[in-house]
């Protein structure tokens, strides 16, 4: 049985010329076969709405400018935001950080890499002050010959999931577990702090409303396809319309 969407007939060529915007994708058939059967769903919904458009692009974005809409974020969410996440809304926060890197390749086994760096960690929470011995003799990190030294690190220097731990740490502490990132495994210490200063509410107000419309705008979006899949007649695939990048 072929694919069809409220009996219009899904061509084969369709899939196809989607198939190689996805090639990044874990199964990139099923992605391609998802967001053509999408898109045809929303364009027969922007033709049953008389919705115009030059090309199914543009249509598409006019069905969503017509029937997403959110209201404006007020000052007391925005400040609700602010509050509950102070360590976004922070400047000048610095951190003198030294790592100790396992860097993940086709040679190297995870596995043993995990073991040899749980066993490092080990040994470093027990006796911290070969932190710099160690770092020269395992990381794989040029750092490795100043004893791992990283130098002093502002939010946003490294990969989001490295700072999210260092700027956790408190001065001297040596993180608990291994990290992991795309370099491979680190273990991470928070050598010195300076902190810096907390942005006002007034600067960042705009900021934030921008970011919490556009976290309604995705949640509504969200709904809207899940009720236009739900309402609609489609055949030979089984869809999930919020995992489309059509409602990213």
């Amino acid at each position: 049985m072929g694919i069809a969407v409220n009996g219009v007939d899904i061509d084969d060529s369709a899939i196809e010329a989607e198939i190689g915007h996805h090639q990044g994708a874990d199964n990139p058939l099923r992605e391609a076969v998802h967001e053509v059967v999408l898109r045809q769903v929303l364009l027969q919904e922007a033709r049953r709405l008389g919705v115009e458009g030059d090309s199914d692009d543009d249509r598409i974005e006019a069905l969503f400018v017509r029937e997403v809409t959110v209201p404006k974020a007020d000052d007391a969410a925005c400040l609700r935001f602010y509050q509950s996440q102070p360590e976004r809304y922070r400047s000048g926060d610095l951190v003198e950080a030294r790592h100790i890197l396992f860097q993940v390749t086709p040679a190297a086994p995870l596995e043993l890499l995990r073991q040899t760096a749980e066993l490092i960690l080990a040994e470093l929470q027990a006796r911290p002050e070969r932190f710099d011995e160690l770092a020269r003799q395992y990381s794989n990190c040029p750092s490795g010959a100043v004893g791992g030294s990283l130098g002093q690190l502002a939010r946003g220097q490294c990969v989001p999931e490295f700072d999210e731990l260092l700027f956790r740490l408190r001065q001297g502490e040596l993180a608990g577990r291994l990290l992991e990132t795309r370099f491979g495994l680190h273990i991470v210490q928070a050598q010195r702090r300076i902190d810096g200063k907390l942005i006002p509410f007034e600067t960042v107000r705009a900021q934030i409303a921008d970011e919490l419309q556009r976290q309604s705008w995705q949640r509504a979006l969200h709904q809207y396809m899940h009720i236009l899949v739900g309402k609609a007649g489609i055949e030979g695939v089984d869809l999930e319309g919020a995992s489309s990048p059509l409602v990213q």
